[in-house]
């Protein structure tokens, strides 16, 4: 099963889990509870001019997926879908977090000017750098992340939805994702901005967690594995079903100047405690 999976290959089920998926969220009470209670604002015209109100969107998302099991909300955000089904089923997928609302801008703004953004935010700035951190890439794993450990992505994946920063999946016949920008009117900056895009949407390490989860792998199964040796030292994500407010422990990932400087100064918690790390200089990030 892990064949397709490390190969980079969609993944493919023989029904439609998506609509599966959907079916079971709305059989469990908190799931069903926190769905509608983003359903609403995400799906609520406000004005003529405004479709929506996208911070209340935005923070409903966000209670989504900190209080729902991930059994449910993972099964409607990462679900794979049936070869003879992919159209309409990878559209269910898409629409999952109500992009019109939630992804969508009237124009679309320049890539880096989003995760200035992003940066103004303490939730956006710690989350974002929890991805960074928690979905790097490592082409001599056999996972293909850094880190081995595809719950850690996931999760800070998922962390990402109901900021200024949320990524969704593009239409696309492998799984690629990415924000709602792009790199145009980059000027000197554009190798910068294209190679922080190129990080949700060429990134191994997520896809292969995605289609992992979509296969019905069980992520929990994975044992602990020691990290591939690399210059980079990183530490752990932020704990589940908490506000991931950082704090000031001095933890550095250490860089190399040959790549990029996006992260400015950013925070991610631990999964299994209250430290965070401090991402002073995300400069060497491997995009695979």
């Amino acid at each position: 099963m892990f064949v397709s999976v490390f190969a980079g290959e969609p993944a493919v089920a023989r029904e439609n889990n998506c609509l599966t998926a959907a079916k079971a969220c709305n059989l469990n009470d908190t799931c069903k509870k926190y769905r509608s209670a983003y359903i609403s604002p995400c799906t609520s015209r406000v004005s003529t001019a405004e479709i929506c109100n996208k911070r209340k969107c935005h923070k409903a998302l966000r209670q989504f997926f900190d209080k729902v099991p991930p059994k449910h909300s993972y099964g409607m955000l990462f679900c794979s879908c049936p070869v003879s089904d992919q159209t309409a089923c990878s559209e269910r997928r898409r629409q999952t977090i109500v992009p019109v609302c939630s992804y969508e801008e009237k124009q679309m703004p320049n890539c880096l000017e989003l995760q200035a953004s992003c940066r103004t935010n303490y939730i956006c700035r710690s989350r974002l750098a929890d991805f960074f951190v928690n979905c790097m890439s490592e082409p001599r794993s056999l996972s293909g992340c850094l880190k081995e450990n595809y719950a850690d992505c996931l999760l800070a994946y998922s962390g990402l939805i109901g900021t200024v920063m949320t990524p969704n999946y593009l239409r696309s016949p492998k799984i690629s994702v990415s924000p709602y920008c792009d790199c145009t009117n980059s000027g000197n900056n554009k190798d910068d901005c294209d190679k922080f895009t190129e990080f949700f949407t060429e990134n191994t390490c997520l896809r292969n967690a995605i289609q992992a989860f979509g296969n019905g792998t069980d992520i929990g199964m994975w044992p602990p594995i020691s990290p591939v040796q690399t210059t980079t030292s990183i530490t752990t994500p932020y704990q589940r079903n908490r506000e991931r407010i950082p704090n000031n422990i001095d933890n550095h990932i250490n860089a190399d100047s040959s790549l990029y400087h996006f992260c400015g100064n950013l925070q991610a918690q631990k999964l299994h405690s209250n430290a965070t790390v401090d991402v002073c200089s995300v400069s060497s990030l491997s995009i695979i």
